[in-house]
């Protein structure tokens, strides 16, 4: 799993100093800090373990925003999937009589829907059963409840749920033909067992963490969620979407342990990392070296705060094993041959946090100013690094971008996330490397355009939607030779020319380029609808924005 960078969670730790005097306590005012905080995060598990019943009620507040569930989204898209094919791992489902029962029924289903639904799966279907079922967990994940599954802004959309446009409208008809809400209410009591084992897991998940950083998971506006669907089985599926964080898992709480930890850590630990970025400044050369390991994951191997993140997290880790000696020494050796090579000096850092008193997000500079960067990245040129794992152990967390993407797909992504922040700066510099390499792609060409709208460009924009729409696969003639024509975004660079036209007063132009948008063939549903819509009535920036700018 890797930070989304740059949608940065933007939530707070806590650790708040207390303007206590140390005379009249006898006590150092930072001990007193961290006896209270000790104290708050055992209350908080004391009261959590008692009365599971009456957690429920309110266990968003009690649990600061940390949640254990099933949900009907994710339920009504696994079902889908089993009726369309999708090779689950029924061996989760022993306890859940009823749950498999309704497997078996929906692969015999026939009906218009279910026809139409068993083709999108085929026409839509990657190499990798865990890479597809990837995507259609991500969608489940930012999609509404049934029956209509309504999904945020199509241009707020993730990257992976674009790949599978249509599949809302694809389920919602399904939904109502298999008749799910009357399955669902059925099955949901059968889900009740599995998700209380998670509870407890997670309560002690988030007590042990919150204790060893001593910070309390302060949550007003942040959540982390573990949704329980067993038909997921040894995939476990990890998500950040700003402030929420979200991890889809089935199968034995105790095989997922290791996975929910790891999740939670980078609840407790992005933000923070992002919020000190500037530490990092100009100490990324290590990666130049850390980045050659073929075990380091691609969304790593140019995204230095990304990396140190991760190698943070996996190095409190280890720290909560207790490993010492000869064992550290192998796991060390371990993480150093798979590329993470600050997670050894991390660890170093980290047993001095142990001894020391302020909490972690008071630490963290000490803990990043305390290594030496040049040393590690000549320490890493010795290091010889592990071959890689294509067949990687059935319980890693999979996230949004494939572990096997081609470096093309890892800066669309990478863009893709940056825009999705409002980074314009950085989503400019991605997407102009990515087109040094990868030049007329109009994938590309269009993701630079959008981060020229917001970093305010308004002229670089339309050049850029104006140099996409001329490819000659804009009337599904094909690709332009040397590069790779994209009809989503051929479709939306029409429609943003048509904005773009509809805020100078030039109507016919924009209507022109609306009708344009709806003649690309393999355009997307959401791209036709915004093209629709322009010819219904001009287009209106959103309140607050700038003329001169479409949103």
């Amino acid at each position: 799993m890797h930070i989304r960078k740059p949608a940065a969670p933007g939530g707070r730790n806590s650790g708040e100093r207390f303007g206590l005097r140390a005379p009249i306590l006898r006590i150092h005012p930072i001990r007193f800090f961290a006896w209270v905080l000790s104290a708050a995060i055992f209350l908080g598990a004391f009261i959590a373990a008692q009365s599971p019943d009456a957690q429920e009620q309110t266990a968003s507040q009690r649990n600061f925003g940390i949640s254990v569930q099933a949900s009907p989204q994710i339920f009504a898209t696994m079902c889908a999937l089993d009726a369309a094919g999708l090779d689950a791992d029924e061996s989760t489902l022993s306890e859940m009589p009823a749950r498999l029962a309704l497997r078996g029924d929906l692969l015999k289903m026939q009906g218009t829907a279910t026809e139409a639904l068993r083709q999108f799966y085929k026409d839509h279907a990657l190499e990798s059963q865990t890479e597809t079922l990837s995507r259609y967990i991500t969608f489940a994940l930012i999609a509404g409840p049934p029956p209509a599954f309504e999904l945020p802004d199509p241009e707020q959309l993730p990257p992976d749920v674009l790949t599978i446009d249509g599949f809302q409208k694809v389920l919602e008809d399904f939904y109502q033909e298999a008749h799910l809400d009357l399955r669902w209410a059925k099955i949901e009591p059968e889900y009740e067992p599995a998700v209380e084992r998670y509870r407890a897991l997670v309560r002690n998940t988030v007590t042990v963490s919150n204790a060893y950083l001593r910070e309390i998971s302060k949550t007003d506006t942040r959540s982390f969620t573990v949704y329980v669907e067993p038909l997921v089985g040894a995939r476990t599926n990890f998500r950040n979407f700003g402030n929420r964080y979200a991890i889809v898992v089935g199968g034995d709480p105790s095989a997922r342990a290791k996975a929910i930890q790891h999740a939670y850590l980078h609840f407790m630990l992005d933000g923070l990392v992002l919020r000190h970025r500037n530490l990092l400044d100009r100490k990324s050369a290590v990666l130049n070296v850390a980045g050659a390991a073929p075990r380091l994951p691609i969304e790593y191997r140019d995204d230095f705060v990304a990396f140190t993140d991760e190698c943070l997290i996996k190095a409190v880790e280890l720290r909560l094993r207790r490993l010492s000696g000869a064992p550290l020494e192998a796991a060390l050796q371990d993480t150093d041959q798979s590329g993470y090579v600050l997670v050894r000096p991390l660890v170093a850092g980290l047993q001095k946090f142990e001894k020391a008193e302020p909490a972690m997000s008071y630490y963290f500079p000490d803990l990043i100013t305390g290594i030496d960067f040049d040393a590690e990245r000549k320490r890493a040129q010795g290091i010889k690094f592990a071959a890689a794992q294509p067949n990687a152990e059935a319980d890693e967390i999979h996230g949004p971008v494939s572990r096997h993407a081609t470096e093309l797909d890892r800066l669309l992504a990478e863009g893709n996330r940056e825009i999705a922040s409002k980074d314009g700066a950085a989503a400019t510099a991605t997407f102009e490397a990515a087109l040094a390499k990868y030049p007329n792609d109009s994938r590309l060409e269009y993701g630079l355009a959008i981060a020229s709208v917001i970093s305010g460009n308004g002229d670089r924009a339309q050049e850029l939607f104006e140099k996409v729409v001329s490819a000659p696969a804009s009337t599904g003639q094909g690709a332009k030779e040397g590069g790779s024509s994209d009809p989503s975004a051929i479709a939306w660079s029409h429609v943003y020319l048509g904005r773009i036209h509809d805020l100078s007063d030039e109507r016919d132009l924009a209507l022109n380029e609306y009708r344009a948008a709806l003649a690309v063939n393999g355009a997307p549903e959401a791209a036709r609808v915004a093209a629709q819509n322009g010819i219904a009535a001009a287009y209106q920036p959103p309140a607050g924005a700038a003329k001169k700018e479409p949103e």
